[in-house]
């Protein structure tokens, strides 16, 4: 590096006498032009060439102002070449700066994304500051290289030079996980009585956040003596990327009761939780609360927004955000994507893949290309989502396939009932299937009564994840729809010797402010008796309408009147006559799934929805189903 800033150095030498004659005289107040002050002016005034040339034209008279003004302009203008120009200068002439100049040169290469360079000014350092040591920690931090942020700091440590909070906050960043590491801070931040600051607070909750524990996040934020914007934030961001929603959405309103303001990063964390909890009511309100705020335009808030509204169930709404932006980064393409693939909009899928292409400003990446085959998958365009995958193989220097786009490319075979050749297609990758690739296919064997297949494939899964009991359910389910009902006795009794339970299926739909869980078979909710006749009357009505039960659905040995019995008792079934009963005439019903919805059920909200006259949306734990006059989106592929 110093032959490097010698050589800068000399291409900077020569000066020009006249040039600085004529810039004197343009500065009738300045009556020596070669002082100190005349380069500190011409920093001042932002003309960085010309005051590089009064720094040669000086020569071994620059002292520190001169030095000063010239590096924080060539950090204000990211202006890296003449910044080693002055670094090389200082060389030359041998000046030896004062610890705040060497750091002002770290500062200027962390800057200027030249890392190395700032470590090396900083190893060379005789003596060193805090606010050195802090840059280069931050600097690291910030890069994700948290290891050697971390070793940094130990160092510091090492040399005996004091942290202070700023240090403390950086480094509570890079704890990334580490608890144990964090603790440690966490006992040193007590002893300096740096605990309650603001800044080191909101690190401390927020690393306590990300590593999942939430509850320590929260003793944190309890203690603070002040909270601001940042610390609210963390704490609401941590809820609701650990999926506790609700949590999140309560202590957001308890905040903003007692004042607090909120940023475009709280409003994104809120979008997020409500996203998961799909309050499409609630978002719109958010919404209208960012519009009033006249908050500038954020990437990544509008991003919020168009996830929020997809897995609210309004593709409109998303669409509607996504072509009001002025600015899309690959993860706005990748949000409208998955948004359309996870509503079985295929079509939509290729065709705004193809836009996305045409956008000179973003590159897809292994995420888009995922939302893309997923998308046809769910879609049911298996010849589109193979062209995807032969273009990514193809691709010289494009992103090649990876064990989740090989994962999807099974499920688009398995999907579309092409089980034996998503078997040897499985064969033929260059890895070892995981088991969700397994499981993906087994999925499929289920829904194509595959059952030689399906045996060969649940085996496998059982030595590879032996305690996942949705295996076990799978392959039983097989059995039963084949009528092999002695291998359905087995795969029960292998079920209670490895200890393993299925997780029952359940419901659940939002009324007013109140979520309601229904469980298959399960009478305990306090409308139970409206509920079951609700379903009856149903049943009724939409068996007049020419809606027959379709039995496979059943995997227990009973006959067919108990089969009807207990497909009424779903709790799809109960989600839909619940949400009849509690809404009014004509109101859209919303109702979630945690497993993925039986043909049956499917038929059954294709009838409800047309003799009465609702939109019927349910989202399972794979996709989408929109219903509507007895149509649903997915085309009944799914």
């Amino acid at each position: 590096m110093l032959q490097c800033l010698t050589r800068l150095f000399h291409q900077s030498r020569p000066c020009q006498p006249k040039l600085l004659h004529s810039l004197a005289t343009s500065a009738p107040t300045l009556t020596h032009p070669c002082s100190h002050s005349y380069l500190k002016t011409l920093c001042m005034k932002g003309e960085l060439k010309e005051a590089l040339l009064e720094m040669c034209n000086q020569g071994v008279e620059v002292k520190f102002d001169g030095y000063d003004s010239l590096l924080t302009m060539c950090i204000n203008q990211r202006a890296i070449r003449d910044g080693q120009r002055v670094h090389a200068h200082i060389i030359k002439t041998r000046y030896l700066p004062p610890v705040y100049l060497e750091t002002r040169l770290i500062v200027l290469y962390i800057k200027c994304s030249l890392l190395g360079d700032a470590r090396k000014v900083f190893d060379q350092m005789p003596q060193r500051n805090v606010v050195s040591w802090t840059a280069m920690i931050s600097a690291y931090s910030q890069r994700g290289c948290h290891s050697e942020s971390l070793d940094l700091f130990l160092q510091m440590l090492r040399s005996g030079t004091p942290p202070n909070e700023f240090t403390f906050a950086t480094v509570l960043t890079s704890c990334n996980g580490d608890i144990g590491f964090g603790r440690q801070v966490q006992s040193m931040l007590i002893k300096s009585s740096f605990e309650t600051h603001v800044f080191v607070g909101s690190s401390l909750l927020d690393m306590y956040a990300k590593a999942g524990r939430i509850h320590e996040a929260r003793g944190v934020f309890e203690t603070l003596p002040r909270r601001d914007v940042v610390s609210c934030t963390a704490i609401i961001s941590g809820y609701a990327q650990l999926g506790l929603d609700e949590e999140a959405l309560e202590l957001f309103r308890r905040l903003l009761e007692d004042g607090m303001e909120s940023n475009y990063v709280t409003y994104a964390s809120v979008l997020t939780a409500l996203a998961g909890l799909a309050a499409f009511d609630h978002g719109r309100q958010i919404h209208n609360r960012i519009i009033r705020s006249q908050l500038p335009s954020y990437v990544v808030l509008d991003n919020s927004l168009i996830d929020m509204y997809s897995k609210c169930g309004n593709l409109a709404y998303s669409r509607r955000v996504f072509d009001r932006m002025l600015e899309r980064t690959a993860v706005t393409w990748n949000a409208m994507l998955v948004g359309y693939g996870k509503h079985g909009f295929g079509r939509e899928v290729i065709e705004l893949f193809g836009l996305m292409k045409k956008d000179k400003e973003v590159k897809p990446d292994t995420v888009t290309f995922m939302a893309v085959l997923s998308g046809c998958s769910h879609g049911g365009l298996v010849d589109e989502g193979l062209a995807v995958f032969d273009e990514m193989n193809n691709e010289k220097d494009g992103i090649k396939p990876e064990t989740e786009h090989y994962g999807c490319v099974v499920d688009l075979l398995g999907r579309a009932g092409r089980v034996d050749e998503a078997f040897d297609f499985i064969k033929s990758m260059p890895f070892e299937a995981t088991a969700a690739i397994w499981g993906s296919l087994l999925g499929a064997c289920r829904a194509h009564a595959n059952v030689f297949v399906g045996e060969a494939v649940a085996h496998r899964l059982f030595a590879i994840e032996p305690e996942n009991a949705g295996n076990y359910v799978i392959l039983s389910n097989l059995y039963a729809s084949a009528g092999r009902w002695e291998d359905v006795r087995y795969v029960r009794e292998l079920m209670k010797d490895k200890a393993v339970t299925k997780e029952p299926g359940r419901s659940w739909i939002k009324l007013g402010r109140v979520v309601h869980t229904l469980h298959a078979g399960d009478w305990s909710h306090p409308r139970k008796e409206e509920v079951v006749n609700k379903v009856r009357e149903l049943a009724v009505k939409i068996r007049a309408a020419g809606y027959v039960h379709d039995l496979s659905c059943v995997f227990h040995d009973v006959d067919n009147e108990q089969k009807e019995k207990l497909l009424l008792s779903h709790s799809e079934k109960l989600a839909i006559a619940l949400g009849l009963i509690g809404t009014p005439s004509g109101y859209p019903i919303m109702v979630f799934k945690n497993l993925r919805i039986c043909v049956d059920c499917h038929n059954f909200a294709k009838f409800v929805s047309k003799i009465c006259g609702r939109e019927i949306s349910i989202r399972d734990n794979k996709r989408y189903h929109h219903i509507a006059g007895g149509i649903c989106s997915c085309a009944d592929y799914w």
